[in-house]
């Protein structure tokens, strides 16, 4: 199975259990007037981002927060570069969800990680 099918069904199958993600490429081009043109948040960014909410305790009084989350999206033999593990880290330092899916078990997997 190609990462683009991997891809389309982490995203639904994600979106089933609440969470909102939109494809995130990462890269650039040189445009006809020749300048470098930049797209995506940054280099190593996962390849679907956006927020999974969350229900806070008794003592926020229950308010539901979207907490930012991001998977990055691999077949079965992909491998991570370093840039890509240096930002899930940072998005998990930093109270996000954040990690590899290769497949919808491992959307659910990473989604049953914050109690909604």
């Amino acid at each position: 199975m190609g990462e683009i099918t991997v891809q389309n069904e982490c995203r639904l199958k994600a979106s089933e259990m609440g969470s909102t993600l939109w494809r995130n490429n990462v890269g650039g081009f040189r445009n006809d007037q020749g300048r470098w043109i930049n797209f995506g948040l940054c280099v190593g960014s996962s390849d679907l981002i956006g927020f999974t909410p969350v229900t806070i305790t008794e003592d926020m009084v229950g308010k539901v927060l979207a907490v930012f989350t991001a998977m990055e999206v691999k077949t079965e033999t992909g491998t991570l570069r370093k840039e890509q593990k240096k930002y899930i880290s940072f998005v998990q330092k930093h109270g996000g969800i954040a990690g590899v899916v290769k497949s919808k078990k491992d959307v659910e997997n990473l989604l049953d990680l914050c109690d909604k």
